[in-house]
């Protein structure tokens, strides 16, 4: 094994090492489901959350409980879920995420429904400088339009 391939392996095991604070990515994806319908809907429920999960209504539920005893959700059974106030400045951090990945890959050229599929699957594992310069570099593309124009010639 060369240096290079211990250096990568070594990077690899970091990558890949989970984050002992934080939700994880499940728990990210249903405070995103649960915010969007609240804001579509004016209200979030055990079956739409599954379905827009695609999971079934006791998994939903399983993890709609496990978020209220995480101060994330209010949950009453048979009623809707609410966002705490914990769970809506989470849900907005990853609203805001979520609007950033898309419109750097928009930026790109790829086209919208491409762009909100392959957000989902990057953006539980940038950290936040990373995608802060994503911010930076999308706002810069996005303010100087000839700039990027010239960019997208090479």
């Amino acid at each position: 094994m060369t240096t290079r391939d211990a250096d990568r392996l070594r990077a690899l095991k970091r990558a890949h090492a989970t984050s002992p604070s934080g939700p994880t990515p499940r728990v990210e994806d249903y405070i995103e489901v649960v915010y969007e319908l609240i804001l579509e809907k004016g209200y979030a429920r055990i079956i739409d959350i599954g379905a827009h999960l695609h999971v079934s209504s006791p998994t939903a539920t399983k993890m709609v409980q496990r978020m209220a005893e995480e101060g994330l959700v209010v949950y009453e059974r048979y009623r809707g879920i609410a966002l705490t106030d914990a769970g809506t400045e989470l849900a907005k951090r990853l609203r805001e995420r979520h609007g950033i990945l898309t419109s750097f890959l928009r930026l790109l050229g790829v086209d919208e429904a491409t762009a909100h599929k392959a957000t989902e699957g990057i953006e539980h594992h940038l950290d936040a400088q990373t995608l802060a310069r994503v911010a930076d570099l999308v706002a810069y593309a996005q303010a100087h339009p000839e700039w990027w124009a010239k960019l997208e010639k090479r």
